[in-house]
This record gives C-alpha cells, structure tokens and sequence, in this order.
C-alpha cells in the first residue's frame, strides 16, 4: 500500500518543473501564488503543496522565473513568445512561421500540446545554446482553424474512436462516447465535431454529427470534400422555402425605374452545360458608326434583401463551388437557374455597364451605369459562337424580332459576334501592350456516365469565344472599378486586387525554365511581364507546358478582396472589381450595392464592415478552390483504378525529399514515386537541381524528366495515386 500511494504522488508530481513553467508560460506577464498553481496541477495535499513551493524557489534561484512580490511567481523572457499558424509535418511534430524570424520554428510532436494543423498558436521559442536551430513548444492555443474533421468510425464495445488519417496532417483519432454515435455504424465515414481534450488524455472527445456513407463510394467522397472544408452540401429548408416564396415577376411599375433595353439585340455565350446565364451582351450600331456594347448582369440584388435569411445563406457560402460532377450554388435553384439567370426569350432585371464603343480602335467615349430590364434574343453555347467566328455564319433555332421588324437571327447575331470579337482582340492587344500575363492554362475534364463513373479524360482550352466574353467582362470590372475609384472623394468599395510576384517564386521559375532551354529577364516590371508571356507562349503544346503553367501560376500572389486598392498586377489594371457574377460571387452582390448606392448620391459605406466582409468572402473562395482540386484529383485517383500494373509515360512534375511527383502525359495525372520504393540505389533529395540523385549510381531523376511509370496503387479514400519507376524515356525500348 505504501509504495501505491508513494507511486501516486509520484505521478502527480512527475516533470514538476516542466509543469510549471508549461502553465505558467500560458500566461506570460501574469502572476500566481503556489496555491493557484498547485490547483491548478490538481494538487491538494500539504506535502506536495510544499514540494511545488521549493521547485517555485529554485525556478527562481535559476532566474527562470521572477517573484514581483513575495510569494508571487511570473515566467520570464516574454520576449520569447511569438504567435503564429502551425503548419503540421505529415511525418509528426510541425513549424510555425513567425514575423520578423527568417526561419520557421519547429515544433516537436511532444511539444504540440494539443494544437492541430492551422490552428492559430501562441508559442514559446527556446534558447538553444549548441544548435542554431530554432525549437519551440506550443502553450496556448488561440484559435482553432475547425473543430471538425472527416473519419472512419470504429466501434469497440463501450465507445468508438473516428480514424482521421486520411487527413493526412490530423495526427491523432477522436474518442467517441457510446451516446455520441448519433446512429453511426461501424466503418462508415462520419464528420465529428470536438467537445473536449482533457490535458493527459492523447486523443480528443468528440460527437458524430454527420454520416456520410460507406468509404470509396462516390456520393460519401463528394460529401466528405466538401465537409473537409466546411461547405454546405445542400439549403436549409426554412432558406429553400423563403427562397420559393420570392415574387419573380416582371411588374410594370418596376420596369418603369429602370432604362428599358429590351428592344436591343442581346445575347448571351456560356458553356454547353450551364443552368445560369448572369451575363448578356446587347450590340446596337450608332448612327455616327461607333458601337453601344451593353454588358448585362443579373440584377440578383434586386432578390437578395439584407437581413433576410435568404441573404444571411448567401454571405456565409460566399460563393458557388464548382465541384467535377456537381455545382454546390450561392443561391437556392429559384433564383440562380430561373428569376436571376438570362434565360433566351425570357425578360429579366438586370444590372448594365453600357460603353459607346469606337469600332477601330475599341476605345470606350462614353459609359453608363444603372438597372435596366432585357430581353435575350438568343443564348449560345462557347462551340456555337466559336463557329461564327472561324466560319463568319451560324445558325439559330428561331428568328429574332428587333424594334418589331423580323431580321434572320443568322445576319444579325452574326454580324454582332464578328464585330464584338474584333473588339475583344483589339482590347486583349492593348492589355498584353500594358503588362497584362496572359494564362491559357489547359483543364482538365472527365466524361461521366450516368453514375458518375469517369469513362475518358479531355482538355479544355480558351478559344476566341471564351476571350470574347473574357475581355468584355473585364471591361465591365475594370470600368466600374475606375467609375468609383477616381471619384474626388474616397468612397469605401470592393476592389479584387492582385499583388506583384514573389521574387523568389520567379527567381525558380527562371532555374526550372532554363533547364528547357528558355530564357527569362525578371528585372522590372515590363521585362517580367514580357517573359512571362513569352514563356508561356513558347511552352504551347510542348511536354513542359503544363508544369511551366502550373510553376508560373504559383509565382503568382493571390488575388483577394479589399477595401484598399493596389491594383491588379496580372491584368494589368489599376482599378478592378467583380461586378459581372453575382449569381456565383457573394462580392459580385455588395459592388451592385454599393454602385447603386453612391449613383442615387449615398454616403460612403463602413469601411471596417466591407473589410470583415472582403476577408470572409477571400477566405471562402479559398476553400472552394481547395475543393474543387480535390474533386479533381479524386476523379482522378477514381479514373486511373481501370488502369493498375499499366505503363504510361510521363514528366517530373515535383521533387520533394521523400518522393517525386509525375505527371501523365495523355491525361495529366499526378502521382507519386516514393523514393523508397524506386529499385537499384538509394536516391537523396537535391534541393539546387530539383532533383534525387542515386547515392552510388549516381544517376539524376530532376524536374521535366520524361519517365515510364507503373500504375502502383489508386486509393480513392486518401485521394493518392502510386507509381513505381519503369525507367528513363531513353532506357526504356518496348513498354
């Protein structure tokens, strides 16, 4: 019994002093008595009261800590804490970037104390007397990035732990309490919401609150995407039936407060398969030649009310997700594929940017803001318009009426679709002329069957059709943008800004790109922009040119939104907005707003409102993008089963230390070479070359190698594809 009970304090008083400094560092410049720290510590007999006492007075001795009064205790060295993001390591522990230290500080997987991956963190740094290595340990979480993570359940016979490494850098499973199943079975895969992590314990308590099915199915991979970054799968009903009760109606006393164009010949060019149209171009001749060019956008604030349920809904998605087989949108169906989408033959609201338009040389005269109402006379798919423009006719089910006179829609539309694409190159020249960069990168789409079953691989490119619509709704942006930016007074407004490149990002670029043979001059602004495009247009249709275009993109900043303009560096404007996509941009709806509001003569909004509303709307964007790369690459993983143990060849698109990235040439896509599992020689990452070279070989396997590779493994829950090295293109005769 004694020595249970000495084994007992023994562990209430285990690493004392690490304990101590631990809590006390949470608190930094914060005083406590040894009473609050043994509470703390869950210490409550005398003895070891006194045992906390002594270790306090030689902390003190040792000048790690400081009594400001008699008996009052205080960590010292404030200095060295710092506050950052923690970056969890896949292969456990993590870093922390912190501001003003040149390197990132790394966190042991010991001194993590309970901080995941993104979570905003405050840390301490330790002094480091032999290394010059910077070690940290986390002692306050500030802020978690989510409490909610995707797993498979596994349930035991009292309780369930949710399996959560398919996240890859969530370093830990979830305990679940057998009240907290929520009618989850065993090995489904579940979203599980954190209650509670108890300080001894190594995993979190959490609760089951939603089933997403069995793992590899495809409606539960779709789901768990889109749970993994927070993103609704589907409306509220209280927000689908407030949405349904919306009067949609054209009224003739709401016709009469806007500029009626329904008499304008307009139109609208979307892709083949899309629902809703929030874009229309109207073309009319002048009498003194020059060209009206309305660009109509989908009044969808006329709808969209603030305070509304409907409009809380909207905010909070910020945008529509465009996942491979599927459109999670902003805005319930009544509103995004009727009332707000311009539909042919149907009149709607709209929102208009119309420009007097010189034909020769595009430059605009005279500009018009305001709500009209239109009427589109015809809707093209990008392939029909394209054919108009290579072949100078097309065809159109139904003839139009225009000012009451039947006109053959094949002359009229025509005609408008040849001139606006003159117009469109003229403007696209001049922007290229300004520093514009012009990315053309290929998509990649999948043909899906009926169940969603990935049966081909195609391309998508920019044709003249895409770039008509393009250089018309930047016109639009662009002038809406100035309309508000140049006026005498600052008037707080959303801008889409765009920073400069990273130097260091194009500085590799430049590396990575000598290796094919092309040269770049990144000294100014001009001479950048200039080889960009360049490079860009020399890498068209070679091996490199994916991975030249994905390098060349990842130099770039990240476009956000902001209440302070500082332009935009990749299209070369120094105002611009996003005026033209209300139905799939939250931002898109505060500029109508905002525009309305100061063309009826309105005070300038909250600026510290629209800057909250800016961030959340750049944060949101953010996790639909990282969405929508992962469908891909699921559908992907999914298309590339069918071809296990099959050879293909393709191109170093990474090289990191424990792998190297391909890319298949005939469908693009991207799996990994672990380097353990490459035969012969044991390779080691070579930072300077992008490349691993073979210990005793010697041989080099670096960035825009082509390879053969083996299909190794397709695994659709962890979203990874395997490859095994077959050989170099020139060492491999007959594959």
């Amino acid at each position: 019994m004694p020595r249970n009970k000495k084994k007992k304090t023994s562990n209430k008083l285990s690493d004392l002093t690490q304990r101590i400094l631990k809590f006390l560092r949470k608190s930094p410049g914060k005083t406590f008595d040894h009473k609050e720290i043994a509470e703390h510590l869950n210490v409550d007999d005398a003895k070891s009261r006194n045992q906390i006492v002594k270790e306090l007075n030689k902390l003190s001795e040792k000048k790690k800590v400081v009594q400001p009064n008699k008996g009052e205790f205080v960590v010292k060295d404030s200095k060295h804490y710092h506050t950052g993001i923690l970056d969890v390591a896949s292969r456990g522990g993590g870093y922390v970037m912190v501001e003003g230290l040149e390197e990132d500080i790394h966190i042991s997987e010991k001194k993590l104390n309970h901080a995941l991956h993104g979570d905003e963190v405050k840390l301490y740094i330790h002094k480091q007397r032999r290394s010059k290595k910077h070690e940290g340990e986390i002692v306050e979480i500030i802020k978690r990035k989510t409490d909610e993570f995707i797993g498979v359940i596994q349930i035991l016979d009292n309780f369930a732990f949710v399996n959560t490494s398919a996240e890859g850098k969530m370093y830990t499973d979830v305990f679940v309490p057998k009240s907290n199943y929520n009618g989850a079975k065993n090995g489904e895969k579940v979203l599980v919401k954190l209650e509670e992590w108890e300080e001894k314990r190594d995993s979190p308590t959490g609760k089951v609150i939603k089933i997403l099915g069995m793992p590899g199915e495809h409606n539960t991979e779709i789901h768990a995407i889109l749970a993994q970054y927070g993103l609704p799968s589907d409306f509220p009903e209280e927000v689908d039936d407030f949405a349904n009760k919306i009067d949609t109606s054209i009224q003739a006393s709401e016709i009469k407060k806007r500029r009626d164009m329904r008499r304008d010949l307009t139109f609208t060019i979307d892709p083949k398969d899309a629902k809703d149209f929030d874009d229309a171009l109207s073309f009319t001749i002048l009498p003194n030649g020059n060209y009206e060019v309305g660009i109509h956008i989908a009044d969808v604030s006329h709808y969209l009310t603030p305070g509304t349920i409907l409009d809380d809904e909207a905010y909070e998605r910020a945008t529509s997700v465009y996942l491979v087989d599927r459109v999670v949108p902003m805005l319930p169906e009544i509103l995004s594929n009727n009332a707000c989408s311009l539909r042919p033959h149907e009149e709607k609201y709209t929102f208009s940017a119309v420009f007097e338009v010189d034909k020769e040389t595009a430059k605009v005269h005279k500009e018009w803001f305001g709500r009209t109402v239109t009427y589109s006379d015809a809707r093209f798919a990008y392939e029909e318009a394209q054919q108009i423009i290579e072949t100078g006719k097309g065809f159109i089910p139904a003839d139009i009426s225009i000012n009451g006179k039947e006109y053959s829609a094949d002359d009229k539309v025509v005609e408008a679709t040849l001139e606006l694409n003159k117009l469109a190159k003229i403007m696209r020249r001049q922007r290229m002329k300004n520093g514009a960069i012009s990315f053309d990168k290929v998509e990649v789409k999948f043909n899906l069957d009926e169940d969603n079953e990935p049966v081909g691989v195609f391309f998508k490119t920019a044709k003249d059709a895409n770039k008509l619509i393009e250089e018309f709704m930047l016109l639009a942006n662009r002038k809406v943008a100035e309309y508000i930016g140049k006026q005498s007074q600052k008037k707080t407004f959303v801008y889409r800004i765009h920073d400069e490149p990273n130097e260091e990002k194009l500085a590799a670029l430049g590396t990575i790109a000598g290796k094919f043979g092309y040269k770049t001059n990144f000294k100014d602004r001009k001479s950048t922009a200039n080889s960009l495009n360049g490079l860009l247009e020399n890498v068209q249709g070679k091996k490199e040119q994916n991975l030249i275009d994905t390098l060349t993109i990842r130099t770039m900043s990240k476009a956000v939104y902001s209440t302070e303009n500082i332009g935009h560096y990749g299209l070369a404007f120094d105002y611009y907005t996003h005026f033209t996509s209300p139905i799939r941009r939250y931002p898109d709806v505060m500029v109508h707003r905002l525009l309305q509001r100061y063309l009826d003569g309105g005070k300038s909004a909250s600026e510290d409102e629209y800057d909250a509303k800016c961030k959340h709307s750049s944060d949101m964007e953010y996790l639909a993008t990282s969405a929508e790369r992962d469908s891909i690459k699921y559908m992907q993983v999914k298309f590339m089963q069918d071809h296990k143990n099959e050879i293909f060849l393709g191109v170093i698109s990474g090289v990191t230390t424990w792998g190297i990235f391909v890319e298949i040439v005939e469908n693009k896509c991207e799996g990994m070479i672990r380097v353990r599992d490459i035969e012969g020689d044991y390779y080691e990452f070579d930072q300077e070359q992008y490349a691993v070279v073979g210990r005793k070989t010697k041989k080099v396997l670096t960035l825009g190698d082509e390879i053969y590779v083996r299909v190794k493994e397709a695994d659709l829950v962890k979203k990874n594809l395997d490859f095994t090295l077959v050989g170099k293109q020139e060492e491999v005769d007959d594959v």
